[in-house]
């Protein structure tokens, strides 16, 4: 491995060098990971009295992956997506689409994720993603910042009392869980590429 790509998160191993080749081949990276992040908001997981979604998970595995620009250009388009009124967030259909849903009770969360995928992106692009410590120090604060924002959010249409108990206290285990599996992920597949 060259000098040039032990600073680089995994998706550059795959990426043609240079010209429209590699530009079609981040779109199209970017439409994959779009779409897994919708099939993570609508994989659900009963955790006492709230539906827990896979999509913290999906944010961090892409972030860590694809590094900070295709990451925050993934989750941006999945983010226009959702404007434009296709079904890709975990309430949609059955509660509203569009930037009416997006303004809703989820909407500082959703908001968060962009913000996640800068964070957990930036440590990947310098190489905390082959260090699970490291990495799941990134990640961790990146939870930390989109539940801010979220918490922040919900506040402000149901006060902070009820946003505390209903949007952040059920989500801390399972988000504490999917940081740590996603944290040990992403380093593992470094290591096992390291080997072959």
């Amino acid at each position: 491995m060259t000098t040039a790509t032990t600073t680089r998160p995994l998706v550059f191993l795959a990426l043609p060098q240079e010209g429209a080749a590699r530009l079609a081949t981040q779109f199209l990276l970017a439409i994959a990971g779009t779409l897994l992040l919708t099939l993570s908001a609508k994989t659900k997981v009963m955790l006492g009295p709230v539906d827990i979604s896979m999509q913290t998970l999906a944010v961090l595995l892409i972030a860590a992956a694809f590094g900070m620009r295709l990451g925050v250009a993934t989750l941006l388009l999945y983010m226009a997506e959702g404007a434009m009124g296709f079904p890709v967030f975990q309430g949609t259909p059955e509660k509203g689409i569009g930037i009416a849903y997006m303004l809703g009770s989820t909407g500082g969360y959703l908001a968060g994720f962009v913000v996640m995928a800068a964070i957990v992106g930036w440590a990947a692009d310098r190489g905390w993603d082959r260090h699970p410590i490291k990495l799941f120090n990134a990640m961790l604060v990146a939870e930390v910042v989109m539940m801010v924002m979220g918490f922040a959010w919900l506040a402000l249409l149901i006060g902070p009392e009820k946003s505390w108990q209903f949007g952040v206290v059920p989500f801390i285990v399972g988000d504490l869980i999917k940081v740590a599996l996603a944290a040990s992920l992403v380093p593992a597949v470094w290591s096992l590429l390291k080997r072959s």
